[in-house]
């Protein structure tokens, strides 16, 4: 085992307590025992066909499926032969019972305004929607593009879009128009959904702008559908352009949902790679559907009383399948908020709560650092006794986070689920379930009903455990998973034989995750972080080549080198090494914003470095490969620990790097 994994694995064995749920909490439970869980997993590990054919009875279907599972990774089919329909699970089914007249969407907007669909009203728009794209020339198996703010047409648009077969690309609202343009492309989007723009801390977001520009270069592209949200100032053409509200005026709430096979394609997701393109992941209707059905119900443990809150935006996959997909398919009700959580203060989240009286609050570390920066005084001053769950997603939570979350926000008595999943995955595959595990501060757990984790060293080999300094025995190794299971992705868009060598490759019979991970001596799992060339900053999957590519757009720059580094709010940050020609010292902080500002036109200000070093040259090896392991190790401080660089081309351009670290 590396220095730095016995490291790793030091920093997160110091918090050691065990945080069993509450009894109360377990006698409600949907799983309510460890010996329930043990027997589900091994059923769907010894019996996949019909642990799954069973679990999907929980779907409604049209025509029940032939077969539950065909082919081997990366390969499969789910449920073949049967005819189905997400919004008609999301919404329609819910029409036959007393839900009907309950919240299905409680929406904030960030000054203020609020809105509330019912599974009816939401029915009665979504259909409407569904009409409206008909009428402008959408039909099954076409893409459409959806880059508006947290608003509840998002969700109608998506819905309708499932409904009349249509594939939903949504895209982030904070990316440029040169990526929008590229997702169009890629996709071959018929039709774009946007605003006039949406509310950032108070500030218009100019969406309708950038998808002006991003048409000058998406040819496939013949309509706009736009929301009137800010009010803001846009221009309409003619023939293309078409306001959301005339359109809904005069059509029929009238739309049967189509009946659709099983393995038809729901929605293209784009997420970063090691390449510069970002890949469009593919998930399915049926089998991702069941996917965020049931994990949706075992982890957060839905109960029709329930107001359940995810923050997370839609544009990214913990919006798709926990604020839509997942909570409306259970019927439950999904709280969407618009704007930032300190808009006007760091309190607004804890005012929301309060307001709607959350029982279920979904949130990413990222957000836990920045409350705890903001301090206590904030959520200290509302009422947030109505919590029973808390959860967290998209990065790894650090026990200080955990501790506090536990503490502060949920008073000692609210489980935490720290749930680990991807894009690629469609849902959660290891966390724990509140009603049974006891939780670790800032672990995992256990894997879910159908999910079979395996820790292999570079060769592929299964990783064996080692005891740590303390007397613990510990497992360290690159997460993988040995069988697949419905909401894996079927295919990046177009492009099979890149998802293949990107997931499937790696290590043979495998899916490669792309995350370290620890295991402990209970079988519990710690997500280590990203192992290949992807960074997680904010929960937010972000492609070093990506990055750099932009940044070698700038004129000037010769060449450039992105890796991660520890940040105290995103986790991760972005440290950019650049040659650049000319350079004068004098010069390099207005060199730096220009390449700040190219890095925000091309992908979007998400993908900003946090820190930018220009240097003359980098640590290459006589094959010309950069050594990101040393400059991970200098942008994290450890400059007098670097290893052996015998086999750089140049080993003096190292220590010339270490001195000018910014």
């Amino acid at each position: 085992m590396s220095s730095e994994a016995s490291e790793k694995i030091e920093s997160v064995l110091k918090e050691t307590r065990l945080f069993p749920p509450p009894a109360e909490f377990v006698e409600q439970a949907h799983i309510s025992s460890e010996e329930k869980y043990q027997e589900m997993w091994n059923r769907a590990k010894d019996q996949p066909a019909e642990f799954w054919g069973e679990t999907a009875g929980n779907l409604h279907w049209f025509k029940k499926f032939d077969t539950v599972l065909e082919g081997e990774m990366p390969n499969t089919k789910w449920f073949t032969g049967g005819k189905i329909n997400a919004c008609y699970n999301c919404v329609d089914r819910h029409l036959h019972t007393w839900r009907k007249n309950k919240a299905a969407i409680i929406w904030e907007g960030e000054p203020g305004d609020t809105r509330v669909l019912t599974y009816q009203d939401l029915h009665r728009e979504v259909s409407k929607f569904a009409n409206v794209l008909k009428k402008l020339g959408v039909t099954t198996g076409d893409r459409v593009t959806l880059y508006m703010p947290m608003i509840p047409e998002l969700a109608i648009a998506m819905l309708a879009c499932s409904r009349i077969g249509a594939t939903h690309s949504i895209i982030f609202g904070g990316f440029s128009a040169d990526a929008v343009a590229d997702r169009n492309n890629d996709a071959q989007s018929k039709l774009v959904i946007t605003a006039d723009a949406g509310w950032r801390r108070g500030k218009e977001v100019p969406l309708k702008t950038a998808v002006d520009e991003s048409l000058e270069k998406s040819p496939s592209v013949e309509k706009v559908v736009v929301v009137r949200r800010t009010g803001a100032e846009v221009t309409m053409v003619d023939d293309r352009d078409y306001w959301w509200h005339e359109l809904m005026e005069d059509v029929s709430a009238d739309c049967e949902a189509v009946e659709l096979e099983s393995e038809h394609p729901l929605f293209i997701l784009y997420t970063s790679g090691s390449t510069g393109k970002p890949k469009g992941v593919l998930h399915t209707t049926a089998g991702y559907l069941l996917g965020a059905t049931m994990t949706s119900r075992w982890v957060f443990d839905l109960k029709e009383e329930d107001t359940y809150w995810c923050t997370a935006d839609i544009g990214w996959i913990t919006g798709h399948s926990y604020i839509v997909y997942g909570p409306l398919s259970n019927g439950a009700t999904t709280i969407m908020y618009e704007g930032a959580p300190n808009w006007p203060d760091e309190g607004r989240f804890w005012e929301i709560v309060e307001k709607y009286q959350v029982n279920i609050f979904y949130t990413a570390p990222t957000a836990i650092r920045a409350f705890i920066k903001w301090g206590d005084e904030f959520p200290n001053k509302y009422d947030l006794s109505s919590l029973r769950l808390l959860g967290t997603v998209g990065e790894p939570i650090n026990p200080k986070a955990w501790m506090w979350y536990y503490e502060i926000i949920g008073g000692e008595r609210c489980p935490i689920v720290d749930t680990w999943w991807q894009t690629e995955t469609g849902g959660c595959l290891i966390t724990n379930l509140a009603g049974i595990t006891p939780a670790k501060a800032s672990w995992a757990t256990l894997p879910l009903p159908g999910v079979q984790p395996v820790l292999v060293d570079e060769e592929g080999n299964e990783a064996k455990p080692a005891p740590t300094a303390d007397g613990a025995v510990i497992t360290s190794g690159n997460l993988c998973m040995k069988a697949p299971w419905p909401g894996i992705l079927r295919t990046t868009w177009g492009d099979h034989d890149r998802c293949r060598q990107t997931y499937f490759s790696t290590y043979k019979d495998l899916y490669f995750t792309g995350d370290g991970a620890l295991r402990d001596e209970n079988g519990n799992y710690r997500i280590t972080g990203r192992v290949d060339d992807v960074l997680n900053v904010s929960g937010h999957r972000i492609g070093t080549a990506e990055v750099e590519n932009a940044i070698n757009m700038h004129a000037g720059v010769i060449e450039s080198a992105v890796v991660g580094y520890p940040h105290d709010i995103k986790g991760q940050g972005i440290y950019a090494y650049i040659i650049a020609e000319g350079v004068k010292p004098e010069d390099e902080e207005r060199q730096r914003q220009n390449i700040l500002q190219t890095v925000t036109r091309i992908i979007g200000p998400i993908a900003k470095p946090d820190k930018i070093q220009f240097v003359n040259g980098l640590p290459k090896t006589r094959s010309g490969k950069i050594m990101r392991r040393i400059l991970r190790k200098i942008a994290e401080g450890q400059t007098d620990n670097l290893g052996d660089t015998s086999t750089l081309l140049d080993p003096a351009v190292v220590e010339t790097i270490a001195k000018g670290k910014v």
